[in-house]
């Protein structure tokens, strides 16, 4: 069956869903997406917990050289995006600690991967002509282009990365709120941020397939940031993140089939959406409480005269 080229958008929701999953190609995108979204909130929340975002960015950065290196190579480019994004995590691993009192000098080192991520992929695509025509991509990535093994394969790799990160998440969550006594009492603080590190390129490289390079901090930062402006507990805010990141996605590929616009473009703007709900829902909230705060001593003094 053919698909219908920027079908319209009707009132019936029952028909118009009817028609999203009639084409085996929507289906395998809001299968891709539902496992990035989950794997990048997740993820992405312990990223904004340990204030990492500046690394998830720079991975993020890297995954572009990492698939035009591995095209000009005649490589997958999913082996690229793999093996560009662990690179750079142990590069920033290596040379400094990501988290830790050396802030300044963790700032620095994960700057200049990123520029010399950024030179390298441009120079990638200068070396080898044929790719330019895939850049789009690459930087943007394509939601709709997304076959029934590459669904399975990012499956597979979302299930481990999630699984490594759950049996290290007690001891993470410990060395991240208060990393000097987490080391006093014997946690290895440095090997849990090295292995955080890999866990956040693998769900880097993965989510860059789908989102691309550029628009994987959408999912990575903004869900779980909106999350933990409205819970600070782990469990709630895992699901809160979870549970925003997988409607934006959803709605994003939705927008995408009834319109001519790309689904990045809609999955970014929904991801920002969602953080500014949250952040003036949590404005409004802090508002109320401070009102009802200056409230209750003139309550108390009139009780008393």
């Amino acid at each position: 069956m053919t698909p219908t080229v920027n079908p319209s958008l009707s009132l019936n929701l029952v028909a118009d869903l009817r028609d999203l999953f009639q084409f085996p190609f929507m289906v395998h995108a809001l299968e891709a997406a539902t496992i990035v979204a989950v794997l990048a909130s997740v993820v992405g929340w312990y990223v904004v917990l340990r204030r990492q975002a500046f690394a998830g960015h720079t991975l993020s950065v890297m995954a572009f050289p990492g698939a035009a290196g591995a095209a000009l190579a005649g490589w997958p480019a999913a082996l690229g995006y793999y093996v560009a994004c662990a690179a750079a995590a142990l590069a920033m691993a290596g040379t400094g600690p990501a988290v830790g009192r050396h802030k300044s000098v963790a700032s620095a080192v994960i700057a200049t991967v990123q520029v010399t991520g950024l030179a390298a992929g441009f120079l990638f695509l200068s070396l080898n002509h044929q790719i330019l025509v895939g850049l789009e991509t690459l930087l943007f990535g394509t939601f709709l282009g997304v076959s029934s093994s590459q669904v399975l394969v990012l499956l597979a790799i979302a299930a481990g990365v999630l699984a490594v990160t759950a049996l290290i998440a007690r001891p993470l969550h410990f060395c991240t709120l208060d990393p000097e006594v987490a080391r006093a009492r014997g946690v290895p603080v440095r090997a849990l941020d090295v292995c955080f590190l890999l866990i956040l390129a693998f769900a880097v490289a993965a989510t860059s397939q789908i989102t691309g390079a550029l628009l994987t901090f959408a999912l990575l930062v903004a869900p779980p940031a909106a999350a933990q402006l409205i819970t600070g507990r782990t469990l709630a805010g895992l699901v809160v993140s979870v549970a925003i990141a997988l409607v934006v996605a959803w709605l994003g590929l939705a927008a995408a089939y009834f319109s001519i616009y790309p689904a990045g473009f809609y999955v970014t703007t929904f991801a920002l959406a969602a953080y500014v709900l949250a952040w003036t829902a949590r404005a409004a909230r802090g508002r109320l409480a401070a009102r009802r705060r200056t409230r209750l001593p003139s309550a108390g003094v009139l009780e008393s005269g």
